[in-house]
């Protein structure tokens, strides 16, 4: 697979946030580990698939245990990673090995098991869009429905599970739905306002209807969220922004399940767009194991 671009900055701060909370604060203690383990003992533990799935985040492993090794004043951990994010797993396959202190690993393992699973989780879902779509033409996307403070990892988690993303947030895409429609007073004046104010941003329109789309494309509108559209209504939809001649990319959103993805995906729409990828994948079990 491609380089994902793992967003470690993103990663790193959601660490130190997670160890915070398990810990009480960035002096905390595990008061169970540090009663029980000698702060000299060694261990070797895996990192293991309990499930099948696909992996996702495992560059989070290695920043755990250095941030604890560091709030510790210990030795650090080495971390060997097994497998690579996007790599298909089956129950019992190792994904990371870990030597070093006993203490570092037991105080970092829930934080590390709670980041990868839930990106894991997300990966193994979209590659289950992903591969329902292969061979349409169309692409699954991904949307702003994450998690607060996690999006860039939960976006890489959709990359790693062959999914694309869309955008990262307000800043980047023009998105005009029908709220901004009925307070700019038109679709038009929506989107003749955007154009003025960020020429070089992309714009996106949401529609709801094949008249709303052809008026989008005829004030400028190149890229159309067919939104909850049923999949007869979105083939015309199609079929007439089709017929103009522009080159408008157009999505197929709302209610969407993997039923009935493949039925939308051939009317001819170029994405899908799945706020489930983010906000309603379950996780990927993994565990870990100490063994020495």
């Amino acid at each position: 697979m491609t380089d994902l671009h793992f967003p470690e900055a993103a990663a790193l701060a959601v660490v130190r946030t997670a160890l915070d909370e398990d810990l009480g604060g960035p002096d905390g203690v595990d008061v169970t580990t540090s009663a029980t383990i000698p702060a000299d003992q060694v261990s070797r533990a895996h990192v293991v698939a309990r499930a099948d799935g696909v992996l996702g985040g495992i560059p989070v492993v290695p920043l755990v245990f250095d941030e604890v090794a560091r709030r510790l004043g210990a030795e650090p951990v080495r971390a060997t990673l097994e497998r690579a994010d996007g790599d298909r797993l089956v129950r019992g396959d190792v994904v990371a090995t870990l030597e070093g202190p006993t203490q570092v690993v037991l105080v970092g393992e829930r934080t590390m098991l709670n980041i990868l699973c839930r990106l894991s989780g997300t990966a193994t879902h979209t590659r289950r869009w992903a591969e329902r779509l292969e061979g349409t033409g169309a692409t699954v996307l991904d949307t702003r429905k994450t998690t607060p403070g996690l999006r860039a990892l939960e976006k890489y988690a959709v990359r790693a599970g062959g999914g694309t993303n869309k955008r990262m947030g307000l800043y980047d895409v023009a998105m005009i739905k029908d709220n901004h429609k009925l307070a700019a007073g038109s679709l038009a004046a929506a989107y003749a306002a955007v154009r003025a104010r960020y020429p070089d941003v992309p714009v996106q329109v949401e529609v709801t209807t094949t008249e709303e789309a052809l008026e989008s494309v005829g004030v400028g509108a190149r890229f159309l969220l067919c939104d909850n559209m049923s999949v007869d209504l979105l083939r015309t939809t199609v079929e007439a922004v089709r017929a103009t001649g522009e080159p408008v990319e157009l999505e197929a959103t709302g209610g969407l399940t993997l039923d009935v993805a493949r039925d939308y995906a051939l009317t001819g729409v170029d994405y899908l767009s799945v706020g489930g990828l983010t906000h309603s994948s379950p996780i990927l079990d993994l565990a870990l194991d100490l063994v020495g």
